[in-house]
């Protein structure tokens, strides 16, 4: 499975973003779906993840009520909506897929094929 991370940029806090991920090379209704942020100098976390239907998400506390994930399985391509952003959101998102049961967790040794990551700068 390839998967391309796209959308990212430079955001004024308080503002939006999209990001999307297209998978290319298998079944993408196949996999569940996360996203995770990598900040400079700290270890790669969770952000968001759904269910292969689209039927079930989970997000991390930290962008609760902010970040909404979904998908689209006709267009192979799963998205992650972001609202009031903060500097804290800066990093580098990445996506990944999983072939593992879903579970709603943050674990991300779950995840199988992971995507180059798009930048995402938010500036105070």
């Amino acid at each position: 499975v390839q998967l391309q991370a796209s959308g990212g940029g430079l955001v004024q806090a308080g503002g939006s973003l999209r990001l999307s991920c297209a998978a290319s090379g298998d079944t993408f209704s196949r996999y569940s779906m996360g996203w995770f942020r990598q900040a400079p100098g700290k270890e790669r976390e969770f952000v968001a993840a759904i269910s292969w239907t689209g039927g079930s998400t989970y997000y991390a506390d930290s962008v609760k009520g902010r970040f909404t994930i979904s998908r689209d399985n006709a267009k192979n391509t799963v998205y992650l909506q972001m609202n009031s952003l903060k500097s804290e959101d800066t990093a580098v998102y990445y996506c990944a897929c999983s072939r593992s049961r879903w579970v709603p967790d943050s674990n991300k040794a779950r995840y199988d094929y992971w995507g180059q990551g798009t930048q995402v700068t938010v500036s105070s």
